[in-house]
């Protein structure tokens, strides 16, 4: 019989029928997969509530012909009830299985995995400011995807910096020559902070003003949907750091 077994984050989940869910996971090593998860909506189900959003699972998958189909999840991590009870968590969290789901089939490797369950966990223990984790995330998923943002020396002509205009659409920070008319400019500060996000240096994160974050923040939610080519929508429920 053609199964296999991966580790797994549950990204999202659809009704099918009247009791199966179909299942959208990032795995460890099989990339994104969807499978069918029969019966899992019945209260007597034996693995439905490990097949949640949020979850992280080890699963053991019949291949199929269109979608394959869940047979086995024992739980690994269950970072869900510590999620969804706080607002603030909830929206990164969705914000982060959006930006996992939207990749595409070639990035989704095991750094990428790895990545996405650090900052749930992160999130589930609240160790940090909900937004500086989804911002932390967002930054090194992109770095991962090979759109690293140049956070030091002009993205467009190499110039050394102090620079502190962010252009997206030419990859991170640039000097003022050039900036195109109307680019952000956002402050030495706001730089430091995006480099410390990059970097983990969560005692710096915390020292920044909030001024200084939300800067951040609004740099990092442009770079990452310019670069998705789409809006991320969860996005839009997600309040500034405070």
């Amino acid at each position: 019989m053609p199964t296999y077994r991966d580790e797994v984050v549950i990204l999202r989940t659809h009704k099918l029928g009247e009791a199966d869910r179909i299942i959208t996971m990032l795995s460890r090593r099989h990339g994104k997969v969807r499978a069918v998860a029969k019966g899992v909506r019945r209260t007597a189900s034996r693995f439905g509530a490990r097949l949640e959003p949020f979850m992280v699972a080890d699963v053991q998958l019949y291949v199929g012909r269109n979608l394959d189909i869940v047979q086995q999840a024992e739980s690994l991590g269950s970072y869900g009830a510590d999620i969804v009870v706080h607002y603030e968590r909830f929206t990164a969290a969705n914000a982060m299985v959006e930006t996992a789901d939207r990749l595409n089939e070639s990035e989704a490797t095991p750094q990428q995995y790895l990545l996405l369950v650090g900052g749930l966990r992160a999130l589930a223990r609240g160790e940090h400011e909900s937004r500086s984790v989804l911002d932390s995330y967002l930054l090194r998923v992109m770095a991962l995807s090979g759109w690293a943002p140049s956070l030091s020396a002009c993205a467009r002509c190499g110039a050394a910096g102090p620079n502190d205009y962010f252009v997206a659409q030419l990859g991170g920070i640039v000097c003022n020559d050039c900036a195109p008319p109307g680019s952000a400019r956002i402050g030495p500060e706001a730089v430091r902070q995006l480099g410390a996000l990059m970097a983990g240096e969560w005692d710096v994160v915390a020292a920044a003003p909030p001024r200084a974050l939300a800067a951040a923040s609004g740099v990092v939610a442009a770079y990452t949907q310019w670069h998705l080519e789409r809006g991320i929508r969860s996005l839009s429920h997600l309040e500034g750091p405070r």
